[in-house]
């Protein structure tokens, strides 16, 4: 026993005579002398080897010891200025400025949906939006589609495994027909939402996307409020250099129909790949709502009239910005998006 204590007076000796400079000396002195194999450890498995009768005494002097080297540790931490932290490394200094974090942005989807509704919300519409999981019913068959009509062809449908009768939107007309079936006229609304369809994925075709579709369903609504309003819009997203025009076309829950196209922002209508050298763009549909829709949600066809139209908001969006590639929206590259910080 006296040799073991001799031997920690020892290293209480070394132990004072050790000076740390910097936090790593004081992490150095912890491993050495504190550690899981340091000094300490070592000195208490003596314990086993002092006979019974002097293991109290030993006992207490091996406390006294684990004190002391203890005690000279947190000496050593306040002399070195810092305390490390339990992985050994220094603890951050709360005082010094934080790191700078990147400003963030918003999608530039996001940034022309809002502003697509921002532009009718300004003419008196208002938004209205549904779920993105719909029956048959408000997804074709009230649009004028029954079952077995040739225009659900025009649409590759998710359906819903469990029930046929359910679907994947393919357009946000379904938000539509649920407004009318309410009752409540006149209606003035546009209706933005992602919507599904199974198209394989390139870069100007994906399997989701995103619409803002418009409604207005009054007394005495012509196509000539339908021309006004579009004409609006396009000179407030667009500027008011572009020129429009109106082609025939065909929907099956408008009659009337038509397909609005403008110059084209690239090559000014003089031609490019883009607009297929013809010097035009198409930006949406539109078209005086079919009777039969007006009939399937309750309305009086003969007493109220209406228009709807719909755009793709990454067509408008490719086309404002001058991107090329659809999936550049979805594969959530921030070297793609941070470009779009200004424009927030």
């Amino acid at each position: 026993m006296e040799q073991l204590l001799q031997k920690i007076d020892g290293f209480k000796s070394e132990i004072n005579n050790f000076i740390a400079d910097k936090a790593e000396d004081a992490e150095a002195f912890r491993i050495k002398y504190l550690g899981t194999k340091g000094l300490v450890k070592e000195v208490m498995g003596e314990m086993k080897n002092v006979a019974a009768e002097q293991k109290r005494e030993f006992g207490q002097r091996l406390n006294e010891f684990k004190l002391f080297v203890e005690a000279k540790y947190e000496e050593l931490k306040s002399a070195a200025g810092t305390e490390p932290s339990e992985n050994g490394l220094p603890k951050p200094d709360l005082s010094l400025p934080g790191d700078p974090l990147p400003m963030g942005s918003r999608h530039p989807i996001s940034l022309v949906r809002n502003q697509i509704v921002s532009i009718f919300q300004r003419l008196g519409f208002a938004v209205a939006e549904g779920p993105e999981i719909e029956d048959d019913w408000h997804n074709f068959t009230a649009l004028n589609m029954p079952e077995n009509h040739t225009a659900r062809d025009m649409q590759d449908t998710f359906y819903i495994s469990q029930s046929p009768d359910w679907v994947l939107r393919t357009h946000t007309s379904s938000v539509q027909v649920r407004e009318m079936e309410k009752g409540k006229l006149p209606i003035r609304i546009v209706c933005p939402g992602r919507v599904y369809r199974n198209e394989t994925i390139s870069a100007r075709a994906h399997c989701f996307f995103h619409q803002v579709e418009g409604l207005y369903i009054a007394e005495n609504v012509s196509f000539a409020d339908l021309k006004q309003t579009l004409y609006f819009f396009v000179q407030e997203m667009f500027g008011k250099d572009f020129k429009v025009r109106f082609r025939p076309s065909y929907f099956p829950f408008t009659e009337p129909s038509a397909e609005m196209d403008i110059s084209c922002l690239i090559c000014d209508g003089s031609g490019c790949n883009v607009c297929k050298h013809t010097g035009w763009v198409e930006i949406l549909g539109c078209g005086m709502v079919h009777p039969n829709l007006l009939e399937n949600c309750g309305i009086d066809s003969k007493k109220y009239t209406g228009f709807a139209f719909g755009m793709g908001v990454e067509r408008i969006t490719m086309l404002k910005y001058q991107i090329k590639d659809l999936r550049l929206f979805s594969e959530n590259d921030v070297r793609f998006l941070k470009q779009f910080t200004a424009a927030t």
